[in-house]
């Protein structure tokens, strides 16, 4: 009887943990699982989208965020991501701590380079801040070594084991003088500070490999700006018809190789139009420092 009693105790307590995980995923508060018979929990912070006829299955995930509170503020309402010392609110994407090659240098985050482009060895991969951005500006130095590629990305979605480029637009960071990515694409959209394959900076004023830049990115109800060096210098609008098409003629365009980014940078609204800011590795010798960010909500 003793026995009956515990098994049945602990089988009433796991269907009422359950009932609680699914009552609390219906109203988001511990994961983004909504009231859409589309999703199915897999764990606390990952939900299983199905596949549809253009879109294949993929698994997205939540984790928590970092209180800002704890970052510096200055008094023009900048919120500093780095402080030059400590991987503080940093991660890898969908990794839960910052990957090797991702080091701290003279007061900036450096990628130590791997020699294997967009392979991502265990060691290395795209790191992320973690908290979800929807409206800002974002302001960050950088810096490659000769011939390196790399990125910035914004509004990210976390899908598992997909790199991060699969759901956001890209701001490109590249040695535009060696790295043959530049001569690629269309009229030199995969060039520094362009939105990478779809609208090119004008001017290009990107300094030589070795130098810093000063780069930017504001995002507002959908308009987007990029900055490079004190120009602002690549504009578009999110979730419009010409924001439709630019991604319909690039390599992210629909029945193409990378049918997730389509879905991503296209279909989705609402809360999702927010994610995370990341930084990209591409196998290359890169630099980030006085990454900034001010909130326009």
């Amino acid at each position: 009887m003793k026995k009956m009693s515990f098994l049945f105790i602990a089988a009433t307590l796991i269907i009422a943990c359950n009932q609680k995980k699914t009552a609390d995923n219906a109203t988001g508060q511990d994961s983004p699982v909504a009231a859409d018979p589309k999703l199915t929990v897999e764990n606390e912070y990952e939900t299983l989208i199905e596949a549809t006829p253009e879109t294949p299955a993929y698994v997205l995930v939540n984790k928590p965020q970092v209180d800002l509170a704890g970052f510096e503020t200055d008094k023009d309402g900048y919120i500093s991501l780095f402080d030059g010392k400590t991987f503080h609110g940093w991660r890898g994407y969908d990794k839960d701590t910052v990957p090797g090659k991702w080091v701290i240098e003279d007061g900036a985050i450096k990628f130590s380079g791997s020699g294997a482009g967009e392979a991502q060895f265990a060691d290395g991969g795209d790191i992320l801040f973690t908290h979800k951005f929807k409206n800002f500006e974002l302001t960050f130095d950088w810096k490659v070594s000769q011939g390196a590629n790399s990125g910035v990305f914004f509004h990210a979605r976390e899908v598992k084991g997909e790199p991060i480029y699969i759901s956001s637009p890209e701001y490109q960071v590249l040695d535009n003088a060696n790295h043959p990515d530049a001569k690629l694409g269309e009229n030199g959209n995969r060039q520094s500070a362009s939105l990478y394959d779809m609208k090119p900076a004008v001017p290009q004023n990107a300094k030589p490999f070795g130098e810093w830049n000063t780069g930017g990115i504001m995002v507002f109800k959908g308009t987007v700006v990029h900055k490079q060096n004190g120009k602002n210098v690549v504009e578009y609008h999110l979730w419009t018809p010409q924001w439709e098409k630019m991604v319909a003629e690039s390599k992210f365009k629909k029945g193409g190789d990378f049918p997730l980014a389509y879905t991503f940078l296209t279909q989705l609204g609402g809360d999702e139009r927010e994610g995370y800011i990341g930084f990209q590795d591409h196998g290359d010798v890169v630099w980030f420092k006085n990454i900034k960010i001010k909130i326009l909500d």
